[in-house]
C-alpha cells in the first residue's frame, strides 16, 4: 500500500485514513473536544481547520463540499455539518486562524501511547486583540482626517499672502501720492518764480 504524501500512516491505506480522519472530525465536530493519540491529533488538526474554514464561507457549495468529506451516508453526519455551518462557523468568524487546540495528556495504560485532547477553541479573540483592532481602525480614521486640514492650510495660506499684496498696493498708492505731492509742490513753487519774474 503506498504511503501517505506527510506524517505516519493512519490506517491499513489511503481509503482507510481518510475515513479515519473524517470520523475523527465529525466526533470533533459534534462533542467540540476529542481525547485520541498525539499522532492522530496532528494530522486532525490541519483536516479539521480546512473544514472549519470552508464553514465560515457559508456558501451552498461549501456546504456540499463538507458533506461530501464527512460522509453523508447516515442523518447523524448531516446534523454534525449543520452544526459545523450555523454554530461553529460563525463563531469562528473573527478569528483568523487557529480554530483547534492540541493538549498532551500523559501516556496511555496498556500500550503506553502518548495521548492527547484536541479541542476547539470557541472563546472569542482576546481582549488584546480586540483593541488592537480598534486601534488599527482608528488609525484609518484618523489618516484621512489628517490629510484633510493639511489640505485646507494652504487655502488658509492663501488670503495670508494675498494680504502683503494688498499692503504692497496700500503702500504703492501712498508711494504715488506722496510723488505727486512733490510734483504739486513744484508746480506751486514755479508759478510763484513765474509770478516774481512777472513783477519785476
Amino acid at each position: 500500500m503506498p504511503t501517505p504524501t506527510k506524517g505516519p500512516r493512519l490506517g491499513g491505506g489511503p481509503a482507510h485514513e481518510r475515513i479515519m480522519l473524517a470520523n475523527l472530525s465529525a466526533n470533533l465536530f459534534e462533542h467540540k473536544k476529542i481525547t485520541t493519540t498525539v499522532t492522530k491529533a496532528k494530522r486532525l488538526r490541519p483536516y479539521a481547520e480546512r473544514l472549519i474554514t470552508f464553514a465560515k464561507k457559508g456558501d451552498l457549495a461549501s456546504r456540499r463540499k463538507v458533506q461530501g468529506i464527512i460522509s453523508a451516508k447516515n442523518r447523524t453526519n448531516k446534523t454534525i455539518v449543520h452544526e459545523l455551518f450555523t454554530v461553529i462557523g460563525p463563531a469562528m468568524a473573527a478569528r483568523e486562524g487557529g480554530y483547534t487546540r492540541i493538549t498532551k495528556i500523559g501516556n496511555r495504560h496498556g500500550d503506553n501511547a502518548p495521548m492527547a485532547v484536541i479541542e476547539l477553541v470557541m472563546e472569542p479573540v482576546s481582549a488584546k486583540q480586540a483593541v488592537v483592532q480598534e486601534a488599527e481602525k482608528a488609525a484609518e480614521v484618523a489618516a484621512p482626517a489628517a490629510e484633510a486640514p493639511v489640505a485646507e492650510a494652504p487655502a488658509e495660506e492663501t488670503p495670508a499672502t494675498d494680504a502683503p499684496a494688498v499692503e504692497a498696493s496700500e503702500t504703492e498708492t501712498v508711494e504715488s501720492e506722496a510723488a505727486e505731492t512733490p510734483a504739486a509742490d513744484t508746480s506751486a513753487a514755479e508759478d510763484s518764480a513765474e509770478e516774481k519774474t512777472d513783477e519785476k
